[in-house]
């Protein structure tokens, strides 16, 4: 038997004009302070020692990107803070399987607070198709467990 061709018929409800400038074009300020709002609101429940899981989650999903756009050169910057960040978190989840509470100290609550304003720096100066690449990056580099990722067990 032979091959027989499988054509894909694309929609046309797709603009594709309009897709490659949405693709190019900045984050909407929306997108960006709602997920702002998701890290402070974290960031809160983590200062007043009532973090949960979700929470501490939540704000290593930040620094992970920030980290990976540091890296790969937007806003490198941010890479001293990414790693006072990441001993915040470490300690925080020490302090957890100690004592079963969630939450940060002084130095740690401010490396926090540096960092999520280093990733709204970082992702209002770049397109959405960028973010979604470094998102995308980030999120392989995890799963490889590359060098520089910690196994939290």
């Amino acid at each position: 038997m032979r091959k027989q061709k499988r054509r894909k018929i694309w929609s046309t409800e797709i603009n594709p004009i309009a897709h490659a400038v949405a693709g190019a074009a900045l984050l909407e300020r929306n997108i960006l302070d709602s997920l702002r709002y998701k890290e402070y609101l974290a960031l809160d429940a983590m200062t007043k020692g009532l973090g949960s899981v979700a929470d501490w989650r939540t704000l290593a999903d930040t620094l992970n990107l920030t980290e990976m756009m540091g890296n790969s050169g937007i806003g490198p910057e941010a890479l001293p803070t990414c790693e006072l960040a990441e001993q915040a978190l470490l300690k925080a989840k020490d302090r957890y399987e100690r004592t079963g509470k969630m939450g940060f100290d002084g130095p740690s609550i401010k490396a926090m607070r540096d960092l999520i304003e280093y990733a709204d720096l970082q992702q209002s100066s770049i397109s959405r198709s960028l973010f979604e690449k470094m998102i995308d990056k980030t999120r392989r580099y995890i799963r490889s467990k590359g060098e520089r990722v910690i196994v939290l067990e």
